[in-house]
């Protein structure tokens, strides 16, 4: 089975929340992740906490584990999926960049996320959500 992280599940390794555990058990050689996620996930940092040191100290561990991912390029494969994706389902630009990147996968894929929006669409799509 193919491992899928979406963005949400990219920073929920290096935060201490309940999503941690389930993202760290997720969690395989090959992981797969959209080339968005890590502009995604840095994005996120700010809206967790307002401390500097801690913003640098999550940013660094999201750039050292990126390197061991699978990076799905956003090419413009990729986009002509996501456009598709947002005619038909009620997802953000992102989401749709997220679901189209693991479409590209072999089947069945594994698709970890925690952010409700993508969860019933990626079910759609046959993947095997994670969450909690």
């Amino acid at each position: 089975m193919t491992t899928f992280f979406d963005a949400s599940a990219v920073l929920a390794l290096h935060i201490d929340t309940r999503e941690r555990a389930v993202a760290r058990e997720s969690l395989a050689n090959g992981t797969c992740v959209s080339a968005l996620s890590l502009t995604e996930a840095l994005a996120m940092i700010a809206r967790l906490t307002d401390e500097p040191i801690l913003q640098a100290d999550i940013e660094d561990a999201l750039r050292l584990q990126w390197d061991r991912y699978a990076v799905v390029p956003v090419d413009q494969r990729c986009l002509d999926r996501a456009a598709s994706l947002l005619r038909e389902q009620p997802v953000r630009l992102a989401d749709a960049l997220q679901l189209a990147a693991a479409d590209r996968l072999p089947r069945p894929v594994r698709y970890v996320t925690f952010d409700p929006i993508q969860i019933p669409v990626a079910l759609g799509l046959g993947y095997d959500v994670v969450s909690t």
